[in-house]
Formats: C-alpha cells, sequence, structure tokens
C-alpha cells in the first residue's frame, strides 16, 4: 500500500574515517550485513510503511551509493541523490534537502542497522494525532550508549519535553535511536540551529529542541528493538553475527559459492568466493567476489577483494544469545 503523503531520507555523506580501512573503498551504508548492503535494509523498511518516493543524501565515494543502490527502480521506488558538500553535522545535511521535500518524511542515519518489527506504529501516532514530530526511541539498560546518543526526556502529557545530545549524566533510560518522522516545521529549526562548540557540527538534537520551545508537539515511539551502530571495522562483524543468530542460523552462503558448510561456523560468506579446500571459516565475514588463498583458518576476520582485517573480542553466537 503506498502512502505518498510521506516521503523517505536516508542520510549517507559522512566519511566514516574511523572505519578505515573500510572507508577507502566503500561507504559505510553499503557495507554488507549477511550479504545484503545496510541500506537496502532501511529502504525495505520505508517500503514496508507505503513510502515510495526517497531522498538520499551522499558525499564521500557518492557515486558508489549510486552505483549499489541505482534509481530505485529494483526495489520499485523512487530514489533521488544529493550532494552534502562540506560535512558539517545531520541538521546541516537535512538543511540541503529544504527544497527537495514538500511533505512529511521519515529520517534514518544510513549507518545504523535497525531491528524493529515495524515502523508503522510510529506512522499512525504522527498521522492520527496533530504533532510535528515522532523520535523512535529505546528503553536503553546500557547508559554508556545513550551518553553515545541522545537521552529524550517526556512531559507529563507524554511528549517530548527536551533531547540532549550525548548526555554525561542521564537521567533516564530513553534513548534516542538516529530514526525520525517530522514535517516541514523543521526546516525552520534547522535554519536556525547554532554550530555546536564542541563538534563544531550542526546538531539534529538542536534542531528538534529548537522545534519543541517554538510550542510544536513532538512524540516518542518506544519501537526500536536494537540500533547497531557502524562506527568502527569490527562493528561490522558483530552486527553481522548478530543478525545471523537473530535469524537462529549458523552459516549464510551466497550464490556461486562452493565451501563446504562443515567448515563454516558461525559465518557470512558471500556471492562467488572462491577458497582453498579445507580452510575453516569461524567468527567471520567474507564478501562478495573474494579469492581466498590461504593455507591456515580463518577466524574473527573479515575478508573483502581487498584486503583482510583482523577483529578482537568479536561475540561467538553462544555470547549473543
Amino acid at each position: 500500500m503506498e502512502n505518498n503523503s510521506i516521503m523517505g531520507v536516508i542520510l549517507a555523506g559522512g566519511k566514516g574515517s574511523r572505519m578505515y580501512p573500510f572507508s577507502v573503498h566503500h561507504p559505510k551504508c553499503t557495507l554488507p550485513i549477511c550479504n545484503k548492503p545496510l541500506m537496502e535494509y532501511q529502504i525495505e523498511m520505508m517500503k514496508n510503511v507505503g513510502i515510495r518516493e526517497i531522498v538520499i543524501v551522499i558525499g564521500h565515494y557518492g557515486f558508489d551509493v549510486v552505483r549499489v543502490m541505482g534509481n530505485g527502480e529494483r526495489f520499485g521506488i523512487k530514489i533521488n541523490y544529493v550532494d552534502q558538500g562540506e560535512t558539517l553535522g545531520i541538521a546541516h545535511a537535512l538543511g540541503k534537502l529544504e527544497n527537495m521535500i514538500d511533505r512529511p518524511f521519515l529520517l534514518f542515519l544510513g549507518d545504523i542497522f535497525f531491528i524493529t518489527d515495524s515502523l508503522q506504529p510510529m506512522v499512525d501516532e504522527f498521522q492520527k494525532e496533530n504533532v510535528n514530530g515522532v523520535l523512535a526511541t529505546k528503553v536503553e539498560p546500557d547508559i554508556d550508549a545513550i551518553k553515545r546518543n541522545f537521552s529524550v526526556m517526556m512531559d507529563d502529557n507524554g511528549f517530548v519535553r527536551r533531547v540532549i545530545e550525548k548526555p554525561r549524566h542521564p537521567v533516564n533510560n530513553l534513548k534516542g535511536c538516529g530514526l525520525y518522522l517530522f514535517d516541514l516545521h523543521i526546516f525552520d529549526a534547522v535554519r536556525r540551529t547554532p554550530r555546536t562548540a564542541s563538534r563544531d557540527e550542526y546538531e539534529i538534537t538542536d534542531s528538534i529542541q529548537i522545534l519543541i520551545d517554538d510550542g510544536f508537539k513532538v512524540r516518542s515511539m518506544d519501537i526500536i528493538q536494537d540500533d547497531l551502530n557502524l562506527t568502527f571495522p569490527e562493528d561490522l562483524l558483530s552486527i553481522n553475527l548478530a543478525e545471523l543468530n537473530r535469524r537462529k542460523q549458523n552459516v549464510l552462503i551466497g550464490g556461486n559459492t562452493d565451501i563446504p558448510t562443515e567448515n563454516i561456523h558461525n559465518a557470512v560468506v558471500g556471492n562467488n568466493v572462491t577458497c582453498s579446500p579445507n580452510v575453516s571459516i569461524k567468527n567471520s565475514v567474507i564478501f562478495s567476489g573474494t579469492c581466498i588463498n590461504a593455507s591456515e583458518d580463518i577466524e574473527n576476520t573479515i575478508i573483502t577483494p581487498e584486503q583482510r582485517i583482523y577483529c578482537y573480542q568479536t561475540p561467538t553466537t553462544e555470547e549473543t544469545m
């Protein structure tokens, strides 16, 4: 069912320098999670709530995002691209889109892997009440995770009262998750968002607070089961193994890949992979198109056609259950 009253937006313009060496060849949003680009999961979530038009903000290696995702035809949607240019924060990227967006929009940060049953409750909340924004949230038991993201404080009527970016001392366990639904009033707030002294960027949380202080209504929806940030190379391995475990699978092997399954444990292997005989692969991710010429077993490793990245302290299936 189409929902032409809402557009989709994905922000994918960051350099991802902490993802080195992946940042030399791959934008974070195109990195594979169980043999599918991260961004493809986000597009599917949008499509499941009826969105058929998406704008993707690109920057570093943006041409590769366009190459991988295309114009949206294979997903049954339309994708347009905007180059962010200088990367000065989420609100800065969003401000680039004001002339392209003419209706409410669902906004994803392109380097987060979200686990949720559905985004439909978020859309329903936005449409049934006179609200100007809905924030996807998670009750977060890990205080350090809240410190890395933002906290959400509610008033007595169930509306968001305050959002605090990277709080040093969180006062509750409600975490914002980098997924938002806004109407067009957010652009007035974005234009008045100051550049922060701490990170020298334009923070979306400052824009949200301006929106609230102007008297507009913002709700939160606790619909996120998990939000896994792709920040460091080992995160790619952890997210793949976590998703493999969530699917209750031990092994995922792509097409045109001939590796005996008895040699693979808790691993994701892409399409068109060749491997030396009798090599054991454990707790690892092998990119599509990789040729493995190895004599030793592979463990806690990501292998791409270009390089091998060793990861440490990566959970096994048993540890993630």
